[in-house]
């Protein structure tokens, strides 16, 4: 016999969230609301993120466990290391640009997407702010890799990541890791475990621990603002 799960609404004019605690192990949370940049914030800073597909309800997640990063522990072969030689790595000079490239790269290669505009709009608005940042690769001039996310004290929250060049990706998430440990930053948040992170040195943590340390890394920093 199936067992029915209540998921809750959020309110439209209430950015209030239930306890990241009361999701699934899956990281369901709540649904509903919207994507309003003081929302974003609002979420981010609790531990909980925005996924969905395009013709899904608006949902939003905790998962358990949770994929984090120490800025010191990436790992660089040699051949990344040698590839690197050859990019520009650049920080907040087209930050649309890379978002809109994670999602048409996605598409392109047939997989569903949670970004929209109405994402882009809100993330935008909070890159002009100061909140939301992009680590760009260059090759001979040319974007071909890069990432965004947010940086919210000494935590930054990893969305998404494209390369339409080999190590371009790998090299901007080394180049984020420099930025994060030069701002005294104290982890990345990958979201979901995946095997390819792991290869570059993420580790998992109970979702217990994770909101712990997204809880002290906030109160011992605040939501801190700036350009990169």
């Amino acid at each position: 016999m199936a067992t029915k799960i209540l998921i809750p609404q959020l309110h439209p004019k209430d950015y209030e969230f239930p306890s990241p605690l009361d999701a699934s192990d899956e990281g369901l949370l709540a649904w509903g609301g919207d994507l309003a940049p003081e929302r974003l914030l609002r979420a981010y800073s609790e531990g909980i993120f925005p996924w969905f597909n395009e013709d899904d309800p608006l949902l939003w997640w905790s998962p358990n466990p949770r994929l984090i990063l120490f800025p010191d522990a990436i790992k660089q072969s040699k051949s990344l290391l040698k590839s690197m030689k050859h990019f520009d790595i650049r920080y907040d000079t087209c930050f649309e640009r890379v978002m809109r490239s994670c999602w048409q790269t996605r598409l392109a290669k047939g997989q569903k997407s949670w970004i929209n505009e109405a994402l882009i709009e809100s993330f935008c608005a909070l890159h002009v702010k100061g909140f939301a940042h992009s680590v760009e690769t260059f090759f001979e001039g040319n974007l071909v890799g890069g990432l965004y996310g947010l940086y919210l004290g000494g935590m930054f929250c990893g969305e998404s990541m494209f390369s339409i060049k080999t190590d371009a990706s790998k090299s901007a998430l080394v180049g984020l890791c420099r930025k994060v440990k030069s701002l005294g930053g104290d982890f990345i948040d990958c979201q979901l475990p995946t095997e390819h992170l792991k290869s570059l040195g993420a580790i998992e943590r109970s979702r217990e621990v994770f909101l712990k340390m997204t809880q002290e890394t906030l109160n011992k920093n605040g939501l801190k603002e700036g350009t990169w």
